[in-house]
């Protein structure tokens, strides 16, 4: 990540006035420690949580009260997936960010569909990671490159083609972005590519889905693809 990213990173985080309360989900003690450690050593970000396994859910998502969660694919329990499935039903405020070491399609497609808002690999940086859930706390849909060019082809692929009944009347900017969304582009580089503002990119990224009624970048792109909206 470049100088002039960080910088925004840790300007956003400055101006938090309550940390972001990340709940982590991971069986693998070493990898759940680091995890918490770059949460709680994160000025704007805070573990409120850490768990080896998806046993008494309901209780553990209650406790930690999470504005985000990391959430592993393979953990005793049930599987991330499920567990993505399940908490969006109940808490469908909660952003759950996927992490792990696969880069298997089913498994990519089933996470997006169970709702997960973003999909990143167990090797991200940690400055990725950081970066990976503020973007996610703020309605983004952060994903590895891999991950990204795979979604896109996935969706393109099984994704039936549904017919566009109603009228979205959405700007040419936002045409723009959300084509660039669909590319698997995060929101600092449709910044970067369309030479505007983070801040007004995320302005552009609200206003497309309330026209198009969705509520997370993943169904943003679903639906533009399946519509063939651009």
């Amino acid at each position: 990540m470049g100088e002039a990213k960080s910088e925004i990173i840790v300007s956003y985080l400055s101006k938090q006035k309550m940390a972001i309360r990340v709940a982590i989900f991971e069986d693998n003690n070493l990898m759940r420690n680091g995890f918490e450690a770059i949460c709680n050593g994160t000025e704007g970000l805070m573990c409120s949580g850490a768990f080896a396994d998806s046993f008494d859910l309901d209780f553990k998502i209650k406790k930690a009260a999470p504005q985000v969660i990391l959430m592993d694919i393979e953990m005793p329990g049930t599987d991330g997936i499920a567990a993505t499935r399940h908490v969006i039903k109940k808490w469908p405020e909660i952003k759950i960010l996927m992490q792990t070491v696969f880069e298997d399609d089913d498994k990519i497609f089933k996470a997006i569909c169970a709702g997960a808002s973003g999909y990143i690999l167990k090797s991200t940086s940690p400055a990725r990671l950081v970066e990976s859930i503020i973007e996610v706390y703020n309605g983004g849909s952060p994903m590895s490159p891999y991950i990204a060019s795979r979604v896109l082809k996935l969706f393109q692929q099984f994704a039936p083609a549904e017919q566009q009944n109603e009228d979205y009347s959405l700007s040419g900017r936002e045409k723009e972005i959300l084509s660039l969304m669909v590319e698997g582009n995060n929101l600092q580089l449709i910044a970067d590519k369309t030479f505007i503002s983070y801040e007004t990119v995320r302005s552009h990224v609200k206003r497309i889905y309330k026209k198009l009624h969705v509520a997370s970048a993943s169904e943003a792109v679903a639906k533009a693809i399946r519509q063939r909206i651009i």
